[in-house]
C-alpha cells in the first residue's frame, strides 16, 4: 500500500507542530519504503539540475529581471533524508544551480506549501543551507486544499512584479503545473512517495 503524506502533514511537521524525529545533518536518515538510497536520490536529481545549469546558463544574462522559483522540501532542503526542524541542509545539487542564477543575474523565489506560520523555522533553514533569495511565498490553511492553484497564483505574482520567470524547479507535479514559466524542471518523487 502507497504511504502518503499530505502537504499538511509534512508542512505541519517542518513548522515544529508535529513530532520527527531529530537527526544528524551530517549522515542522512536511511531510505524509507518506496525511496531509493540517499546516493541514488542524490544522482537522480542531479541528473536534472545538470540539464537546468545546462540552460540557464544558455539562458542568462538575458535582458529584463530573469528569475527562477524553487519549492523548498526535498527541491532545495534534504527534508526528508534529514528530518529536522533546525538543521536541514541545502540539495547540494539545487543550491549549486541558484548560485550559478544568481551569478548570471536572476533573483530567486522560493514558492512552497509550508504555512506561514512557520516563517521563522524555513527562513533560518533557508539561510543556514546557504539560500540567497528575494521572496518567499508561504501558504495560509486554506491553500493547502488547492497547492497548485497556490503556486500558479504566486508565479503570477512575480511576474507581475516585472519578472520573467526563466525556470521553475520542482519535485512534484503541483510545483510546475499552470504555466507562468518558460522552462520547468521535474525533481524526481518517486510516484509521490517523497514529498
Amino acid at each position: 500500500m502507497k504511504r502518503v503524506r499530505t502537504p499538511l502533514v509534512a508542512t505541519l511537521a517542518v513548522a515544529g507542530l508535529l513530532a520527527t524525529p531529530a537527526t544528524s545533518s551530517a549522515a542522512p536518515t536511511t531510505a524509507q519504503a518506496g525511496l531509493p538510497p540517499y546516493a541514488t536520490w542524490i544522482a537522480d536529481v542531479t541528473a536534472v539540475t545538470d540539464q537546468a545549469a545546462s540552460y540557464l546558463t544558455q539562458r542568462l544574462p538575458g535582458s529584463g529581471r530573469p528569475a527562477i522559483v524553487l519549492d523548498i522540501d526535498n527541491t532545495s532542503l534534504e527534508s526528508t533524508y534529514h528530518p529536522s526542524l533546525a538543521d536541514v541542509p541545502a540539495l547540494a545539487p539545487t543550491l549549486r544551480v541558484t548560485r550559478l542564477a544568481g551569478e548570471r543575474g536572476a533573483t530567486v523565489f522560493f514558492v512552497t506549501g509550508r504555512p506561514k506560520l512557520g516563517d521563522a523555522v524555513t527562513r533560518h533553514n533557508l539561510d543556514e543551507a546557504g539560500y540567497r533569495y528575494a521572496g518567499l511565498y508561504q501558504t495560509d490553511l486554506p491553500d493547502l486544499l488547492d497547492l497548485q492553484k497556490f503556486k500558479t497564483t504566486a508565479r503570477a505574482d512575480i511576474e507581475a512584479k516585472g519578472y520573467t520567470i526563466v525556470a521553475n524547479i520542482g519535485n512534484s507535479a503541483s510545483d510546475l503545473a499552470g504555466g507562468h514559466s518558460e522552462r520547468t524542471f521535474k525533481l524526481p518523487d518517486y510516484d509521490g512517495e517523497l514529498p
